[in-house]
């Protein structure tokens, strides 16, 4: 599923992000890799959605969040 359509305080793994290669690269510089647990925060359907991934919180374009492929995290 899209990372778009994640559900508020659930979390997910990344399995694959498929955007620009700079925009990928900076994802990557961030902490956002394939693997990398992915929780979300604040997901309205409008506008940005808040993430949180590797202890720190993100805000993530709609743009963005499409590209980011992802899976239920087994918990």
């Amino acid at each position: 599923m899209k990372l778009k359509e994640g559900k508020n305080h659930h979390t997910y793994v990344v399995e694959k992000i498929r955007i620009e290669l700079n925009l990928e690269r900076r994802l990557e510089a961030l902490g956002l890799t394939d693997g990398a647990k992915i929780t979300v925060l604040n997901n309205d359907k409008k506008g940005a959605m808040t993430v949180r991934f590797r202890g720190t919180r993100f805000a993530l374009g709609r743009r963005i969040a499409e590209n980011i492929l992802v899976r239920e995290a087994q918990e």
